[in-house]
């Protein structure tokens, strides 16, 4: 495995571009695209405060950059860097925002979770969506873009609304079995819908297109549950990150656990590599120290990471969370399956990674920290021999 140099962003905020081509990351008010072959800088563009969300639009051609805070959402054109659009939500504010699968409608969720406004980039047409639901992920496009599903709530009851996007026009509308619904998510095939509770219930509820309950997963009762929830790109396995920090995979055939995976604060397994990161800060001699060698760009300042193999059984620093503060940092928070579904990126705890994503070429990862990310690139080859 290679590691790329270190690169600064903020909030997180780092995306593949759908294509593979780019990589876009923000520092604070700055959205910067990168070749992701060469990570040299291809445009640089400059937003009306700090940016609170960034996404790529489905063609590759867009990023839309949020700034909750002022309510307003800047659209860049990648081929046309002179373009740009401006969407004010006024009064109302903004609460979030994100792309439809056409890349040309945008979907901003209003404060108080209000309603859903859906504007058109073409046309300028707005429309509006009621009774949007305040949870985990409320809101799912399958991935060939024909469908919406929404979770809802009324007279204090969970549902879910499937709208078609061709013109968002109430397909299905269904109850479901839960107590307070925390999230939804597609299949990749678009034939399954997963959705669970919150965290004071482990319940997983498979649904069909047209609202059939096809199966209902619990692996535990009377402790805090589910965390994370993903699919694999096949659709063949479901993914669950539990409060326990273990991993359930539950096959597409019969909703059933194949196998679970462990976080265990000592790795011993002789087919593991624990690779660790050591910050090296140049070594300075005398004559470097003299006032007119010393400049903020200068490298005296600066350190350089690489990364290690270490020898095992390795020790993993665990942190134990205050169990007297709100939302402990415990469990699996992030699940991530490789393009080809043969690998899966697990975080685990109180770790200082933020996030995980993968290229679509699926021998990449990308290692995202709280102020900088690393591209990890994994010599597929020579594991295949």
């Amino acid at each position: 495995m290679n590691f790329s140099e270190v690169f600064k962003q903020t909030n997180q905020l780092c995306n593949v571009s759908p294509d593979g081509k780019y990589l876009a990351t923000c520092v604070q008010y700055r959205l910067v695209v990168r070749d992701v072959s060469t990570l040299q800088i291809l445009q640089l563009y400059t937003c009306l405060d700090q940016i609170s969300y960034m996404d790529w639009s489905s063609d590759s051609l867009f990023i839309l950059c949020a700034m909750y805070k002022r309510g307003i959402i800047q659209v860049w054109s990648l081929e046309q860097p002179d373009w740009h659009c401006k969407i004010d939500e006024g009064s109302i504010g903004l609460l979030s925002s994100r792309w439809s699968p056409d890349g040309r409608h945008i979907l901003n969720t209003t404060e108080f979770h209000l309603r859903i406004t859906v504007w058109s980039l073409c046309t300028k047409a707005v429309s509006y969506i009621k009774y949007p639901k305040a949870c985990q992920k409320g809101i799912d496009f399958s991935r060939d873009g024909s469908y919406m599903a929404l979770a809802e709530r009324r007279d204090c009851k969970d549902y879910v609304s499937v709208f078609v996007c061709d013109d968002w026009h109430l397909l299905r509308h269904f109850e479901t079995e839960t107590q307070d619904l925390a999230g939804l998510e597609w299949s990749p095939n678009g034939c399954v819908l997963a959705v669970w509770d919150s965290c004071l219930e482990y319940k997983v509820l498979l649904y069909s297109l047209d609202g059939r309950l096809l199966s209902t997963y619990s692996a535990y009762e009377w402790s805090l549950g589910v965390k994370f929830v993903t699919w694999s790109p096949s659709s063949q396995f479901l993914a669950i990150g539990s409060y326990d920090e273990k991993v359930r995979i539950l096959n597409h055939i019969t909703w059933k656990k194949i196998t679970q995976f462990e976080h265990p604060a000592t790795i011993d397994n002789t087919k593991a590599v624990v690779y660790k990161e050591v910050e090296r800060r140049p070594a300075v001699g005398c004559d470097d120290l003299s006032l007119h060698s010393i400049t903020l760009g200068s490298t005296l300042f600066n350190t350089q990471s690489k990364y290690e193999i270490c020898q095992l059984p390795v020790q993993i620093p665990v942190v134990k969370p205050d169990p007297d503060r709100a939302n402990p940092k415990i469990g699996v928070s992030c699940l991530a399956f490789s393009s080809d579904s043969r690998y899966l990126a697990t975080k685990n705890g109180e770790f200082q990674v933020q996030a995980l994503t993968w290229h679509c070429s699926g021998d990449t990862l990308i290692v995202i920290g709280k102020e900088q990310l690393c591209l990890c690139y994994m010599d597929t080859e020579q594991e295949d021999k």
